[in-house]
Parts: structure tokens; sequence; C-alpha cells
């Protein structure tokens, strides 16, 4: 028997909770070419127990152990065993829909650009309702069904639902695998892929719950707080052909805006004015830069505008007013919030 089409990689530490309910989700897909590749990472309950008793019933099923490795020595650990075409990503407490592997193994099969595919995914909580801003986020995954979308997108948020993910396992590879520092190692990865000329995109129906509550880790690690997202932004933004070597604005004078353009001029990027509405900014100097009127920007291509205002709404009115003045979303201006 030769290897499997698809190797499913999930990562687990002390998830006896939720563990039982993944990994039945993972084993009912209707692509049966997979195998489950599962690494305890140094838990201190009965996650490797239950592992284990899995893989006695259903030889599809491999366990790793480790003691503590951390999510990126565990994922990398995994994908170096996967015999998988295709390394697809799962997280113990989430549920994939029957058809989630197969649907996107046939997505990348009909798309030889694409580094790889998420799914729309629900977001879930059993305790209460999620939070209006999961629900925003998880309308704006489910809208990048095109690897154009998510490129263009890609400076807003982390852009793929990681544990939905579906990924070339030689694309993977190529780009080095997972990456451990201080930013979120799946948006980072995602940012890298891009960056080296892979495709991604979500694909349609919803294949994917993806659950929520306060023990998720953009909610607990420090490497998901607001100033790692943006150092990690500004990093790929620096090195961005349409940023690189030109002179730059950012819209937003205060918060994320401000945040980005001092982490770009960090990195050596000729940011040289901020924008703001603001009539108490406007004219004022902060940090050096001064502070101009929306409608005192150059004619596109003066400059690359990085609108990177936080507040909600926000972005569609920056959109809409600079593309009425003939600004193009990635020649001429880059939304990064």
């Amino acid at each position: 028997m030769g290897p499997p089409l698809v190797s499913i990689l999930l990562p687990a530490r002390d998830a006896e909770a939720t563990l039982d309910e993944a990994v039945a989700s993972v084993l009912a897909q209707t692509l049966g070419e997979l195998e489950l590749l599962a690494v305890d990472d140094g838990s201190r309950d009965a996650t490797f127990e239950l592992l284990r008793a899995w893989s006695a019933k259903d030889p599809r099923v491999r366990v790793l152990s480790t003691p503590g490795l951390g999510i990126c020595g565990a994922l990398n650990l995994g994908l170096s065993e996967c015999r998988g075409r295709y390394v697809a990503r799962m997280d113990a407490d989430d549920r994939s829909l029957p058809e989630r592997v197969e649907r996107s193994v046939e997505a990348l099969e009909a798309d030889a650009s694409l580094a790889g595919v998420g799914t729309q995914v629900e977001i879930f909580r059993e305790d209460q309702p999620p939070s209006p801003n999961m629900r925003l986020y998880e309308e704006w995954l489910n809208s990048l069904l095109t690897a154009e979308l998510l490129e263009r997108e890609r400076f807003i948020e982390s852009p793929l639902c990681h544990p939905s993910a579906t990924l070339r396992r030689d694309a993977l590879v190529r780009a080095g695998g997972w990456r451990h520092g201080d930013f979120p190692e799946d948006y980072e990865l995602w940012l890298r892929l891009v960056d080296g000329g892979g495709r991604l995109r979500a694909i349609s129906p919803v294949l994917f719950r993806w659950r929520d509550g306060e023990e998720r880790l953009t909610r607990t690690d420090l490497r998901y707080r607001p100033e790692a997202m943006v150092a990690l932004k500004a990093r790929y933004l620096s090195t961005a052909p349409q940023v690189r070597g030109r002179p730059v604005a950012i819209w937003g004078a205060s918060g994320i805006g401000l945040r980005l353009a001092r982490a770009l001029r960090g990195l050596g990027v000729r940011v040289e004015r901020l924008v703001d509405i603001s009539p108490r900014k406007i004219g004022q100097r902060i940090d050096g830069w001064r502070v101009i009127a929306p409608e005192q920007l150059g004619p596109p291509g003066a400059e690359h505008l990085i609108a990177s205002v936080g507040s909600k709404g926000a972005r569609a009115e920056i959109r809409a007013f600079l593309q009425a003045r003939g600004h193009r979303e990635g020649p001429d201006f880059t939304c990064a919030a």
C-alpha cells in the first residue's frame, strides 16, 4: 500500500476534553486516502493515552510524542513525518466537516498555482455566542475566495484559518515550515508564502467549525499582541515592491497607524508624512512627521499610501475616497488595518 494522498497534522497539548471529537471528525472524512499524524506535545493529562487508543482502533492514526516543543516545534516534527502530497492542518478543539479534505484537495489539484487553501469557517463557542468582532472576522475570512483578493487583503489580518488549511507539502517544505518568533506562526507563514510567490485562498462552503474561547492563543499568547502583529506586518511591507525604495504616507496618525509608521521607519522605509481626518492633528507634527488632510494627498503614484486605521468602517471609507480619486489598490495604496 502506497503513501496516503493527505497527511492531517494535529498537534495537541492537554486536549483531553475536546480531542475525541476532533479526531472523529478527521476520520469521518469522505476522502479515504489520508493519515492522521497526531503530535502529543508534552501533555499532562490523558491526551497521549487517548491518541494511542485511536491508533489502536484505526491504522490511519500515527502518534508522536514530545516533551513539549511548543507549537512550531511540534508542527515541524510532524511535518518531517508526513507522507502525503498534501498536509492538512487540524487542531484538537475544532471540527472538520466531512467533505473538508476532499474539497480542499480538489481545489489544489484543479489549480497548480495554489500553494494552499483554507475553507470558509464557522466560529463557535459553547458557553456563549461569539463576539461581534469575531463574527466580523469570520465574515472577512470567508470573503477571501480568490488568491488575488487574499493577496490584496493580507496585511489587514491573518487571512486564512490556520487549522482549516490544506497545503502542498513540497511548498511548505520549500518555505521552511513554521517559524518560531515574536509573532503568530500562522500569520507569518501566510505572509512568507505569498511573499515567495505562493498563492492562497479560501474555498466555499463552510467546511470547518473553529472553536473560540477564553483560552484561545490569540487571547493568551504574547505573540498575538498588537505590537507583535504590527512588527510582523511592517517586516513584510518593508520588502513589498510597491513600498521598497518609494516615499510612503501612512493614513492614521495615532494607534495602529502611528505604530506601523514607527516600525516601518525603523526598517528603513521612507515614511514621509501622516494622513488623518482629525482637525486637531492636521497641520501638527507627530514624531517629526507632518500630518496632512486626505485632500492634500498628491496624485496617484506620487507616493505609496498605507491605510492603517482600525476603527469600524474606516477601511471602506478610505478605499472609496482613494478610488474616487484614481488611486489603485496595490500599486498606489495598501490597506493594513
